[in-house]
């Protein structure tokens, strides 16, 4: 038990510290001029030859290192400083054009015009810059940048080289987190591409492993130092060292012919890189010419830009500065990380560099590991703080935020459902695997739902009941959400499709955001029409080819309509589920099926009109009718469900409600059912039956609402008020 405490005080003296550690890193580096992997746009005017190029790129090299050996001596000086460091060195050149300018491939998230750096003159911008692919590094990514932000003192600028996917889920990400003093830019990787796309690689990164050689003509020419780190990384600081590993020695295994390295060569997962010096030096034909040269003998690269940094390194040792290892302890097989740190306090940088990643093989792996996991499973709403010392940037959005927050009225009997309806949650879009239609069918439909935790268990039965694809929002923790993706990951069923897209809203607050998760759900589809459902429901087996047919047979192309599933009920949590109508009728006969809550609110299904239903043979029209909560299929660019509404009541109400205000026709299919399974009564629930407050504060809402749709379709919503009264 005293070795425990004792560790966790050393975890804590390492947190402490780590934030001054990270700042005198970054002005360390600025104070060397860091010499590391310089990268340069090309070059313009006539090309020379190939041997007038190389000589004049070995001259450049020789004046790098007559400066190199001056900058080293002022390492002392900046040592000796400390955490304070040296003004001189801080800054960064970012005076230039607001983010999102200059370049076509270039976007800013949100845009920001005023200057981080002159918001914070005591605690200069750092720059961070990360290649991000897909679905699954970006969710590395989250787990990264919670590790920076945990750790941080400074204000930083995050610049993303992103695939479409990455951009779409980070974009969000960060939109939604409302982080202060963070900043962040995507740049397009398919603009990259052509540059790095002609050399063979290996490595299980791709492509997108190579893209790091790219970062100064991907990067804003007025900026002049950036960290570069791999999604593998997870933060207790940064620097570049060397690989821990024997891969460059080539004594791995027989007939090992890696790429030329200096001594054990140098791991990439972790980059500081002096920009301006890399362009003047011209990096990005210094990099080429060498990796054209070492590709005739070596025909691929086995670990992606790191083999051709190393290659250049070799030929050009003064290009680097080395540091110690703990800046970077890299946990692949055969590391040598163990000799970088004794103490828990010596730990900046952890690198899950291998394939195996968590899995991998290390003296030490149960405790990086649970390190890991903290982040990993860490609240990201805690990570919402302000610097001290740093105002934060005008932002509309934080802004208007705050101004509505400002303006509620805590006396208000309804605040909390007025707080909750301005809640701002994080989102993380398609947190799985999913393949995006590149030409979705005209008729196609998309199942569309949400849950929380309790409700996971329906998954598996809903993916065997419907083949289509399916658009979910899932309410859950940042620990209840890495559950879930070991679940997933773990089922057969679910593992098999990639049709499911996964959008994870983050909890905060006391009440289920239930229409807020329904929208998230609706924005993210892709085919022209939805199923718009509830989780614990579960579609007559051949659904969606039905719906797809009877989209078609309707023309809803060119009418606007709403088809209506009934639904029905059962009150067994096994059921022999009914391959047909015929089957359901008899069941219905029999009592083990109901109309759904015909006992509890029958107001809400009861314009269906069953009894027409039983015998119905082609699609039937129905009114609108008081408290009428059908389930739908509709156009993806129908009316979004209306937030102010949480928790229990009136969330599809309203939303059928407004589908009429706009003269959707409400159509009942006559040979489409689905079926509700019983579950335990959810928390929201039993409040509004228990809470008087509770329900008074829904008949409020009931009222703003409909005042709200008189506002906004005029005479037309009158019927509406009329028939509340009338109730």
């Amino acid at each position: 038990m005293l070795c425990s405490w004792r560790v966790k005080l050393k975890l804590l003296l390492a947190t402490i510290t780590l934030a001054v550690l990270l700042s005198w890193l970054y002005l360390f580096v600025g104070s060397l001029e860091y010499g590391r992997f310089l990268l340069l746009p090309p070059c313009l005017g006539e090309q020379p030859s190939r041997d007038v190029e190389r000589e004049a790129l070995a001259s450049q090299v020789r004046r790098v290192e007559e400066e190199n050996q001056q900058l080293r001596m002022q390492l002392g000086q900046v040592q000796a400083e400390g955490s304070d460091g040296n003004p001189q060195w801080a800054a960064s050149a970012e005076d230039g054009p607001p983010l999102g300018g200059e370049r076509n491939n270039r976007t800013a998230c949100p845009k920001q015009r005023m200057d981080l750096t002159v918001l914070c003159r005591k605690k200069p911008l750092l720059h961070v810059a990360i290649v991000c692919a897909g679905h699954n590094a970006s969710r590395d990514v989250v787990t990264l940048v919670k590790s920076i932000l945990f750790h941080r003192k400074n204000p930083l600028h995050f610049h993303f080289i992103t695939d479409s996917v990455a951009h779409q889920i980070l974009q969000t990400l960060f939109q939604s987190w409302m982080v202060p003093s963070i900043h962040v830019s995507f740049y397009n990787a398919d603009d990259l591409k052509p540059e790095v796309s002609w050399i063979p690689n290996k490595h299980y990164s791709g492509i997108y492993g190579l893209m790091k050689l790219t970062l100064t003509k991907a990067l804003p020419s007025n900026l002049s130092k950036v960290i570069v780190l791999d999604t593998d990384i997870t933060f207790q600081v940064i620097g570049l060292v060397e690989n821990q590993s024997d891969w460059y020695l080539g004594n791995l295994w027989k007939n090992h012919k890696p790429w030329p390295a200096l001594g054990r060569g140098f791991n990439t997962g972790v980059i500081l890189l002096l920009l301006d010096r890399l362009r003047r030096l011209g990096w990005e034909q210094m990099w080429r010419l060498t990796a054209e040269r070492e590709l005739m003998s070596m025909l691929s690269t086995s670990l992606a830009d790191q083999d051709i940094f190393n290659a250049v390194i070799k030929q050009n040792p003064a290009l680097v500065y080395r540091l110690p290892c703990f800046w970077n302890v890299q946990l692949s097989d055969h590391t040598r990380s163990e000799l970088c740190y004794t103490e828990v306090s010596d730990l900046k940088v952890i690198h899950w560099n291998s394939p195996k990643k968590l899995r991998v093989k290390n003296k030490h792996v149960e405790f990086f590991r649970n390190l890991y996991l903290t982040f990993l499973e860490y609240d990201g709403n805690l990570l919402r703080r302000e610097l001290f010392g740093c105002a934060s940037l005008p932002s509309p959005p934080s802004d208007q935020l705050q101004q509505a927050l400002e303006e509620l009225d805590e006396d208000d009997p309804c605040y909390d459902f007025r707080r909750q309806h301005l809640t701002q949650h994080r989102v993380h879009l398609f947190f799985l695997q999913y393949e995006f239609l590149a030409l979705p069918n005209p008729t196609d439909v998309t199942l569309v739902a949400q849950l929380s935790m309790d409700r996971l268990q329906m998954l598996e039965a809903i993916c065997k009941h419907w083949a289509g694809p399916i658009s979910l929002a899932l309410y859950m923790s940042d620990a209840e959400a890495q559950q879930f993706l070991r679940y997933a990951q773990a089922s057969e069923v679910l593992s098999a499709r990639r049709n499911v897209a996964y959008h994870i809203v983050y909890k905060e607050g006391q009440f289920y955001p239930i229409n807020l998760l329904r929208n998230v759900a609706l924005a993210n589809t892709q085919t022209p029409y939805v199923f718009l459902t509830d989780i614990d429901f579960l579609p007559m087996y051949g659904l969606y080819d039905y719906l797809r047919n009877s989209i078609q047979q309707l023309e809803l192309p060119h009418r606007k309509a709403a088809l209506i599933v009934p639904a029905f009920e059962t009150l067994h949590y096994r059921l022999t589920f009914p391959k047909s109508k015929a089957e359901l009728l008899s069941m219905l006969d029999m009592g083990s099926l109901y109309t759904f809550r015909y006992h509890v609110w029958p107001k809400g299904h009861a314009p269906t009109d069953y009894a027409k239903w039983r015998t119905a043979t082609v699609p039937y029209r129905v009114a609108w009718q008081p408290d009428f909560e059908p389930y739908v299929v509709v156009r993806r660019d129908c009316p979004k469900y209306d937030q102010r509404f949480v928790g229990f009541g009136w969330n599809k109400v309203s939303h059928i409600m407004e589908l009429d205000a706009q003269e959707y026709e409400l159509l009942v299919l006559p040979n489409a059912f689905m079926i509700h399974m019983p579950h335990a009564p959810s928390f929201d629930i039993s409040k509004f039956r228990l809470s008087a407050g509770y329900r008074g504060c829904l008949q409020t809402l009931r009222e703003e609402f409909h005042q709200d749709l008189s506002r906004k379709y005029g005479a037309a919503a009158l019927k509406y008020l009329t028939a509340e009264r009338n109730l």
